[in-house]
């Protein structure tokens, strides 16, 4: 029996004017993830630090820049392929213009809004994280 693959992964919370930025991801690999809403970041490659990950994912996905402030909160989900560990850091960008290249769709939402979007099983877990502290 083969063992799942595990991933580490780093989420970048880019807050707003009081609203937070939401990416919707397109179709995957995985039906459970298709079209599903996340905080932009992605897979921390070998030998990099969290911020160097966001920094170089932000880059790739979004020509965006950020700079990355402090650890808000970590989470482990098995989903049925694989598992990740989740690190969502805060990040602020000089601007809110960003280039879509991997994503389907982008909202900036406030924080009591953002459960209203259907978010993969990681991100929510990490917004119920926020929560219980009244948000970062």
């Amino acid at each position: 029996m083969s063992q799942r693959k595990h991933y580490n992964v780093v989420a970048a919370v880019i807050e707003v004017d009081g609203k937070v930025l939401c990416m919707q991801r397109g179709v995957t690999r995985y039906s459970y993830t298709s079209h599903l809403w996340e905080f932009p970041g992605g897979k921390i490659e070998e030998g990099e630090t969290s911020e160097q990950a966001l920094h170089r994912e932000l880059l790739e996905e979004m020509a965006l820049e950020v700079e990355v402030h402090e650890h808000l909160a970590t989470v482990t989900h098995d989903y049925p392929d694989f598992t990740i560990t989740l690190a969502a850091y805060r990040c602020t960008a000089s601007t809110c213009d960003f280039i879509m290249r991997e994503h389907a769709s982008s909202r900036w939402l406030p924080w009591n809004k953002l459960m209203t979007l259907d978010w993969c099983a990681a991100d929510e877990r990490l917004i119920a994280q926020f929560q219980e502290r009244t948000h970062p």
